[in-house]
């Protein structure tokens, strides 16, 4: 891992087997994780493209689900797993998600003849804007610029070459090899995002359930990216919800609204300190202060920090589920 400051300096570099052997750092491409996943059920089990337009509780406990194309079905079982702006979470009574003041651009930069960063993760701090790249293939690299924008994201950008202007005016000045990945990147994989999180405060946020209707991922548990454990817990809260779910679906609908409470009750004191510490260091990262900026530059990253703290959070032992 290197960090860098935006004029080029180097801040702290380290291997991750001298500094703690049991932490590693994967980055995935999403479509790939996506389709190995849906690779692994029957065919046409998934029906991709299908948007909820209205979901409501029947007489007999099961729940309708009307798709926008005009589909209507009668499920004994929802697993909202449907993001950020989830209806099913909206349904369930949760809150939109909070603005949280800065936005994302995201690409995924392609190099044919084999990309140039082997398989080091690579972090520039600016003042008020950060960016990093890290190698998710031999060929691929995935890179983000995180941008202070504090009373709003702004208008929503769909135009790839747009998107590519705006992201390189950003770090106009900062690494070449950044300016180069943003060039290297297809206009599909461009895309612009404003961070938002919800915090599930106890007591006052509705349960992860309702029901037979359960919420997975970001539809329940909506955090920023700044410890890049997202998609790493919905993972985690699909393995706990299957286990829940296993052994209560042959005992009737009332185990299993049990076992989905259970399922909640298990996951709530991970996933709400995680969503609290990932707004808290991109506060910190985010900082335009010149007199903050310095001291972590300077004091923070190349003295303070050590890797087995700051990647704890990643620690999660998920024991191989039954066939």
């Amino acid at each position: 891992m290197v960090v860098n400051s935006e004029d080029g300096r180097e801040l702290r570099s380290f291997k991750f087997k001298d500094e703690d052997q049991t932490q590693e750092v994967r980055a995935v491409e999403r479509r790939i994780l996506l389709e190995t996943l849906a690779d692994e059920l029957p065919p046409e089990t998934v029906r991709f493209s299908s948007k909820l337009a209205k979901i409501q509780s029947s007489e007999n406990g099961e729940t309708l689900l009307q798709l926008t194309d005009g589909t209507t079905l009668l499920a004994k079982i929802v697993i909202g797993c449907d993001g950020i702006r989830s209806p099913i979470a909206k349904w369930m009574g949760f809150s939109e998600p909070r603005y949280v003041g800065y936005s994302a651009f995201r690409g995924l930069g392609v190099y044919p003849e084999g990309q140039p960063f082997a398989a080091n993760v690579n972090y520039i701090y600016g003042r008020g804007l950060r960016a990093g790249y890290v190698p998710v293939s031999p060929t691929k690299v995935y890179w983000f610029i995180c941008y202070n924008s504090p009373s709003s994201p702004g208008p929503k950008i769909t135009d790839p070459a747009l998107l590519r202007k705006q992201a390189k005016e950003l770090v106009n000045n900062w690494p070449e090899e950044l300016i180069r990945l943003i060039d290297l990147s297809p206009d599909e994989t461009i895309s612009k995002t404003p961070l938002v999180d919800r915090w599930l405060w106890p007591g006052l946020s509705p349960p992860a359930s309702t029901g037979k209707v359960v919420l997975v991922g970001d539809a329940w548990h909506p955090m920023t990216p700044n410890l890049g454990q997202g998609a790493c817990c919905a993972l985690e809260d699909s393995v706990i919800l299957t286990r829940k779910l296993a052994d209560a679906i042959k005992s009737g609908p009332t185990a299993v609204e049990g076992a989905l409470r259970e399922y909640g009750e298990e996951r709530w004191p991970r996933v709400f300190p995680l969503t609290v510490r990932a707004n808290l260091v991109g506060s910190l990262l985010q900082w335009d202060n010149q007199l903050v900026c310095s001291i972590r530059n300077n004091v923070v990253i190349p003295k303070l920090v050590r890797l087995g703290p700051v990647l704890e959070h990643t620690n999660f032992e998920c024991e191989p589920l039954k066939a």
